[in-house]
């Protein structure tokens, strides 16, 4: 099977088939191109999928990824940037093994077929010119005969007519001798010409076209074969990274069947437990005969059974809100059984009048707390304006055990990791001291005396929180050992008022709790208790430290001096007008934040972290 022999006579379609074979080959190659378009496209897409629901850091929505589900999910979005790289890889071998090398190989099968072609062309006018020379001494052989006939038939007419002169003859005889000799050279040219051609036509169609077609032949196979092949490639590509996208799927698949159902229940209890007990029953009051009102051993008020001592609470401690307490009355006084006068089932004050459970329950839902001292006021507006208590106060007892415990184990860390940087600040001291060559040994000492500085403050930060934890574990002396707290959405109440309650309702006659009693004496603890609190305002918490690079001399009002290097506190971070508030002991004031290198801390709420 040989297209010179076959097609012998098919030049025009032969051309037209192998431009058409040229044609297939790049429509193949942009499809190509545009699958690894495709390709980057759908791996972009994921990316930013993953990425779109990456939780943001330093957010509340980081916190929730403590939970199992969280964490597949978390393990799935990282799959999926895995995932996405894998059809990356696909586009990027797709245009190196393919789209580039068959791009490459199109010019190199057009120059080639633009050459077999440019031969088999001039082959074809060197049998045309052939042709074309045999055509013309045919014709100069046919003209040169018929001169001859011609002159032969008028010299055979002048020799027979009787009339014409000799010479006429014997001219008319030398005139058909040279139209035959004329003719015999045209009939020897014409037949050399003839053989001529008939050799360059056999070579033609039996040498130059059957080489020249061959040659175009055996490229159309290397076409169809490289086309082939690029397909075997292309479907290598993607079989490659088929065991990476099924890892990427087991992968996720392992991170679902990791999700603990009972862990993420548990640390829903870790997370919103109060350590608060829940309140008593609420004891059954007769009205139906007059008697004396008392407070029940059960009631919400306190629930401790009786034969416990007394409650006594502190001069600052916080008492606790219960619930269905009308929220126009000071709280309510310690429970009847702490009270050596009470008489359980005494008779009604008529200044007191009931109102049903629900009204209570209603009033408690949607009344505010009281704040009675300057302390809780100066506090709750700090939780309004977002800035939480340094020991964590605002929260339930749990939960105000866990930040400490957290922050602690973060100053451990932070003090383990100043005190490695001091050992091996003192080695090369003392490698400096033993090689003097190396290096100063003095221009070590104030970086050394500056991480002594810091592990010293490091120190005294953590002895504080661990003194808070203690007292919220019970390893140390509460501030109110008797003092309970429900929740953190109640405000602290003054225990001397509690007190002066309990003496109220005492001294009644009729053993009556008074709003008039209660209101005057609640008058006279917070002018004392306003007073105290004013003095022992306390200052504003450090959200984190810094560091002076440059000195600055503070001589504006509200302004504080800084020699470069200092290490101070920070109270208030910049808010957008160039300026941090820092402290020094007990000395305050701002500087431009450009003039310090500030470490906040992460778990100081509201902070950034930013240098």
């Amino acid at each position: 099977m040989s297209w010179g022999i076959e097609l012998w006579d098919q030049f025009d379609n032969l051309e037209k088939h192998t431009q058409w074979g040229i044609d297939i080959l790049e429509k193949y190659i942009k499809f190509v191109k545009e699958r690894t378009e495709i390709e980057l496209s759908y791996a972009k897409q994921l990316r930013n999928l993953a990425k779109k629901y990456q939780p943001k850091k330093n957010s509340k929505e980081e916190e929730e990824y403590r939970y199992t589900a969280c964490k597949a999910f978390l393990s799935t979005l990282n799959e999926m940037n895995d995932y996405a790289g894998q059809h990356e890889v696909i586009s990027e071998n797709m245009t190196s093994h393919i789209t580039v090398e068959l791009a490459r190989y199109v010019q190199e099968l057009k120059q080639e077929r633009k050459s077999y072609f440019h031969d088999g062309r001039k082959a074809q006018q060197h049998i045309e010119i052939c042709w074309k020379q045999l055509e013309s001494s045919k014709r100069r052989f046919e003209r040169d005969c018929k001169e001859a006939d011609r002159a032969q038939q008028y010299f055979e007419k002048m020799d027979a007519d009787i009339n014409v002169t000799k010479a006429d003859v014997e001219k008319a005889r030398q005139q058909a001798q040279v139209r035959h000799q004329m003719a015999e050279d045209s009939r020897a040219d014409y037949s050399s010409i003839l053989q001529k051609f008939n050799h360059e036509q056999h070579e033609y169609y039996h040498t130059h076209i059957p080489n020249i077609f061959q040659k175009i032949q055996e490229m159309e196979e290397r076409r169809i074969l490289r086309i082939g092949e690029s397909m075997k490639t292309y479907a290598e590509v993607d079989r490659q990274v088929i065991p990476i996208i099924g890892k990427c799927l087991d992968e996720i698949v392992k991170a679902a069947e990791s999700i603990d159902q009972k862990n993420d229940s548990q640390l829903v209890i870790e997370a919103y437990k109060s350590g608060f007990e829940p309140p008593g029953d609420i004891e059954f009051e007769d009205y139906t005969q007059p008697m004396k009102r008392t407070v029940s051993d059960n009631s919400l008020s306190n629930s401790r059974g009786e034969g416990k001592p007394e409650l006594k609470f502190g001069g600052k401690s916080k008492g606790k809100l219960w619930p269905f307490i009308k929220k126009n009355k000071p709280p309510p006084p310690p429970p009847a059984s702490a009270l050596p006068t009470a008489v359980p089932n005494g008779p009604q004050s008529p200044k007191q009048q009931k109102e049903p459970l629900s009204h209570r329950f209603n009033e408690f839902m949607t009344s505010k707390p009281k704040i009675h001292c300057f302390r809780s006021l100066k506090r709750g507006l700090s939780l309004k304006l977002g800035a939480a208590p340094e020991d964590f106060s605002n929260l339930p007892p749990e939960q105000r055990r866990k930040k400490l415990q957290q922050k602690v184990d973060e100053l451990n860390k932070e003090i383990q990791k100043e005190m490695d940087q001091r050992d091996a600040i003192t080695k090369m001291k003392d490698v400096y001291l033993k090689n003097p060559q190396m290096g100063d040994p003095a221009s070590l000492d104030h970086k050394l005396t500056e991480v002594s500085q810091n592990i010293d403050k490091l120190r005294l930060e953590a002895q504080k929180f661990e003194a808070w934890l203690a007292e919220v574990e019970g390893r140390l002396p509460a501030r109110s050992d008797q003092a309970r707290r429900q929740s953190g959405m109640y405000e602290a109440q003054n225990p001397t008022t509690v007190n002066n309650c309990a003496q109220d309702r005492e001294s009644s006659p009729d053993g009556s709790y008074t709003e008039e009693q209660s209101q005057e004496s609640e008058v006279k603890v917070l002018a004392t208790d306003f007073d105290d609190e004013f003095d022992d305002e306390e200052p504003l918490p450090a959200i984190g430290t810094c560091k002076a690079l440059y000195t600055f001399e503070g001589q504006n009002e509200g302004t504080i001096s800084v020699v470069e290097g200092e290490t101070l506190y920070v109270i208030e971070e910049d808010k957008g007008d160039g300026w941090t508030r820092i402290r020094r002991n007990e000395e305050e004031g701002y500087v431009p934040t450009s003039y310090v290198e500030v470490y906040l801390d992460k778990n100081a709420k509201g902070a950034k972290t930013y240098i």
